[in-house]
C-alpha cells in the first residue's frame, strides 16, 4: 500500500485548503487532491492513503457526465498533457490532479456518505425522511 501523500511540494505559489493544494500558474491552476482527512473543518494529523485520487476520479466521472450539459474549469487531467514546467512533479501529480481555468468559484459543498449520520439518521427512523426529503424505506 502507498504511504497517505498529505501535501504536495511544487515551486508555484499554493494555496492550501482542507484537502487539496491549489497552485497558480498564471493563466490555470492546478488542484492537487492529496490524501488528508478532514472533519467538521479540522484537518487530521493522517491520511487514507489514494483518497485524493479516488476524489479525483469521482470529479471526472461528474464533469464527463455533464459535459453536454454544463461548461466546466477542466483543461486536462492526464500529465502528459501539462506543461513541460510540471512534468518534473508527474510522479507526485499524477492520478490526483486536475490543470483547470481560473473560474469563479461556487460555493457549493457535498459530502457523500453511503450510509445516514449524525441528525439525519436520528430524522430518518420517525419520518424517513431527511431535511424535508422523503427516502426509500429500510435505509441504514
Amino acid at each position: 500500500m502507498r504511504e497517505a501523500l498529505l501535501k504536495t511540494d511544487l515551486p508555484f505559489p499554493v494555496r492550501r485548503g482542507k484537502v487539496r493544494d491549489v497552485y497558480d500558474l498564471g493563466d490555470n491552476l492546478l488542484i492537487v487532491a492529496t490524501d488528508r482527512i478532514s472533519a467538521f473543518d479540522v484537518v487530521m494529523p493522517n491520511g487514507i492513503p489514494d483518497k485524493g485520487r479516488v476524489l479525483t476520479a469521482l470529479s471526472l466521472f461528474w464533469f464527463e457526465k455533464l459535459a453536454n450539459r454544463v461548461e466546466n474549469h477542466l483543461v486536462a487531467w492526464n500529465v502528459n498533457r501539462y506543461p513541460s514546467k510540471l512534468q518534473p512533479f508527474a510522479p507526485q501529480i499524477e492520478g490526483r490532479s486536475m490543470l483547470v481555468k481560473k473560474a469563479q468559484v461556487v460555493p457549493i459543498e457535498c459530502v457523500a456518505r453511503g450510509y445516514l449520520a449524525g441528525s439525519g439518521w436520528k430524522e430518518y427512523p420517525k419520518t424517513q425522511s431527511v431535511c424535508g426529503v422523503q427516502l426509500p424505506p429500510g435505509l441504514q
